[in-house]
């Protein structure tokens, strides 16, 4: 798998798995712009709940659904978290009270949650690791694609001109799951992981999978080069992991791994979610912009944070994860405490806030999206040694299976002698 050339088929694994961002951005966006407030007559208190909510949801999903996409499968996590995605967003939708709004934005929230321990894991799994780096942070950033589209989205159904207050974001809620039955046709398309099934005993699954993408490759007009049967690995089955054993392989294995993953998605979430769920009563408050005209501010902002990961993601291949890392933190960081210093001053505008924004998350967007890509590259997936002491990233990884320990799989994946 990592020695595939870059054609269409991994294209395809990009749009077809990254959507799931992009949705996240659009819920996100379209929840921040309270269009319901004045028909529920909600609180600042009571928005900021509402987004605390769809977080908790998000980590129940994760945990949820994560430990399901390492038990069940990839692709029948990523198909069903969307599902439930698509029910939690489009009933959100037709909330006739608020308990009821806070039900579906829960349930939205675990679909999009489930996505994230799928979706990432899967990329991972496809994607060659020389490509990996860019991919996944510019996977990531497209949830601000989804944002700027949920913005455009806002300036037309929170126009009271075109719709009355109780049914502009109403319609909103629904532009989520419309994109999102058209992705469920083009993710049955995507195949399982090969390494999903090699490491939970499947081997001939995975050598059909793997067949199958190389076939498409070369369909693709992709060359492929053979690989030496000295790079054979053996991999130990485990059909079940339980929590016991996920929370000594984090604080008594990799203690400093751990903290340093936390501590990425702690800061990172913590940074996005208290500046992106408040912007528009930010400015709406501070710099009384209408609540229509908010959505002009959020442009530039949604861009900058989009063409971040894209420009420096592949910085994080050729520099280096830990340089960019380092980087991207501090920078941000640092404009956004001048930022607020300059607003406690008083000195700023709607437009001068949006540009310092702009900048920060610039950095910040990258920096943020390399959380994922770092957590899901520190820890090892499975238990696995080489059958020699050669050591190449690009070998098609074989199986020694438990049912055919007899059998030594070859690092082309077919059985010695055969």
């Amino acid at each position: 798998m990592d020695r595939l050339p870059w054609t269409k088929f991994h294209w395809s694994i990009i749009v077809g798995l990254g959507i799931s961002w992009v949705l996240d951005g659009l819920e996100i966006q379209i929840v921040a712009s309270n269009g319901f407030s004045q028909e529920f007559h909600m609180s600042s208190g009571l928005i900021g709940n509402l987004g605390t909510v769809y977080l908790l949801g998000q980590v129940a999903g994760a945990l949820v659904f994560g430990r399901l996409s390492d038990k069940l499968g990839r692709k029948r996590l990523f198909i069903l978290t969307l599902v439930i995605y698509l029910i939690g967003s489009g009933v959100a939708g037709l909330s006739p009270a608020v308990w009821f709004l806070f039900i579906f934005r829960f349930i939205a929230g675990a679909g999009i949650g489930g996505e994230y321990a799928a979706i990432n894991s899967a990329i991972d799994e496809l994607i060659p690791s020389k490509y990996r780096g860019r991919v996944d942070i510019a996977v990531n950033g497209t949830y601000w694609g989804g944002a700027a589209l949920g913005a455009l989205a806002n300036v037309f159904f929170l126009n009271t001109d075109f719709f009355a207050v109780n049914v502009g974001w109403r319609l909103a809620f629904f532009i989520g799951p419309v994109i999102g039955i058209g992705i469920i046709w083009l993710r049955r398309n995507i195949p399982e992981s090969p390494r999903w099934f090699m490491t939970h005993g499947y081997e001939q699954q995975a050598e059909d999978t793997v067949d199958e993408i190389e076939a498409r490759v070369k369909a693709d007009g992709g060359t492929l080069t053979p690989v030496d049967d000295s790079q054979a690995i053996s991999v130990v089955r485990t059909d079940s992991i339980k929590f016991g054993q996920i929370w000594h392989t984090l604080w008594k294995v990799y203690p400093k791994r751990t903290v340093t993953g936390l501590s990425m998605m702690i800061t990172q979430a913590f940074l996005y979610n208290a500046i992106f769920f408040t912007y528009a009563l930010v400015l709406e408050n501070f710099y009384h912009t209408s609540p229509s005209s908010t959505q002009y501010y959020f442009f530039p902002f949604a861009i900058g944070n989009l063409i971040g990961p894209l420009v420096l993601g592949p910085l994080f291949d050729s520099i280096g994860r830990r340089k960019m890392i380092f980087g991207t933190y501090v920078i941000s960081g640092l404009v956004l405490i001048v930022s607020a210093i300059l607003f406690d001053q008083g000195v700023l505008t709607a437009a001068t806030q949006t540009i310092f924004w702009c900048v920060a998350f610039f950095f910040a967007s990258a920096g943020a999206s390399s959380a994922y890509l770092t957590v899901s590259e520190i820890f090892p997936s499975r238990s696995a040694r080489r059958s020699s002491r050669t050591s190449s990233p690009s070998a098609r990884s074989p199986v020694r299976s438990p049912r055919r320990s007899s059998e030594h799989w070859s690092a082309t994946g077919r059985r010695a002698g055969h």
